[in-house]
């Protein structure tokens, strides 16, 4: 029974000219990998303790992903004590290795910038971004995509090497209040201190708009056609402000049509030849 034993642990398998391992050899690297497996679980549990719920899940995803280069190391370091040849096997494997890493080129970008975002800070979950002309709420960042909720309640998936190659704004990294603003234009000859008390009123009527800073009007140009205002204000909820901004263009119509305030729109005049 024993030779049976000792027959079959001491099997021998050809990986390629010069290399060889045993079934012996290979429930060694296995056990040494569940030992390793142990140790990562103890390490990760008593780093957990010290932080905070933000922190774990950052941790949670780098170590996720980091733990996969230690179990190659650990299995590379456990070939080369028991005498495999460990150079051999990356000579054999080189067109592959090469075909792989072409492959994974875009993965491995995402999870470098993923790295870095978590590291950082650059980017929170509840953070509003604005990316390729995409807006959304971020909800889940990992480590090499990034998920946010858009305010059609479509969710984006962003993957994390978007970050190093594009330009991200971060509506809410100074804070949940943004400025925002609206254009609008009047006819000439219209009374332009009417026109700054209308606008006014209506910003700080909203229900939305925040009180201070107050609500500021700008008279922006002598266009062609209109004399051009900007009626600037500031709200606490930048995701949403699509809604108020419209609401506030509405009431805008409304006042301004009461109090006979014309909203020109181009004109041209076209000559012909006869």
């Amino acid at each position: 029974m024993m030779e049976q034993i000792n027959t079959f642990l001491n099997y021998d398998f050809e990986i390629s000219n010069g290399v060889h391992i045993t079934v012996k050899q290979i429930l060694f690297v296995i056990t040494v990998l569940l030992f390793a497996t142990l140790i990562l679980k103890f390490i990760k549990k008593i780093v957990v303790k010290k932080l905070n719920d933000d922190d774990k899940l950052k941790f949670n995803s780098i170590f996720s992903f980091s733990k996969y280069f230690i179990y190659v190391i650990v299995i590379l370091l456990t070939f080369d004590n028991m005498g495999i040849d460990v150079t051999a096997i990356f000579a054999a494997s080189a067109a592959l290795l090469v075909g792989v890493g072409l492959a994974l080129q875009t993965f491995f970008q995402d999870i470098i910038s993923g790295v870095f975002i978590l590291i950082d800070k650059s980017v929170h979950v509840g953070d509003i971004i604005e990316l390729e002309d995409k807006v959304g709420r971020v909800t889940e960042i990992r480590l090499r995509t990034t998920r946010a909720v858009t305010i059609d309640n479509k969710v984006l998936i962003i993957p994390n090497h978007k970050y190093l190659t594009s330009t991200l704004y971060n509506w809410t990294e100074n804070g949940v209040l943004t400025r925002e603003s609206i254009s609008i234009g009047v006819a000439y000859g219209s009374d332009l201190e009417l026109v700054k008390k209308l606008l006014l009123q209506v910003a700080n009527n909203h229900p939305k708009v925040i009180k201070q800073p107050e609500p500021l009007v700008l008279f922006t140009e002598f266009a062609d056609s209109a004399l051009n205002f900007k009626l600037i204000f500031t709200l606490n909820n930048s995701f949403e402000a699509a809604i108020p901004k419209s609401d506030i263009r509405f009431e805008i119509d409304k006042v301004f049509n009461e109090h006979n305030i014309k909203i020109p729109f181009p004109q041209r005049e076209i000559y012909t030849n006869n």
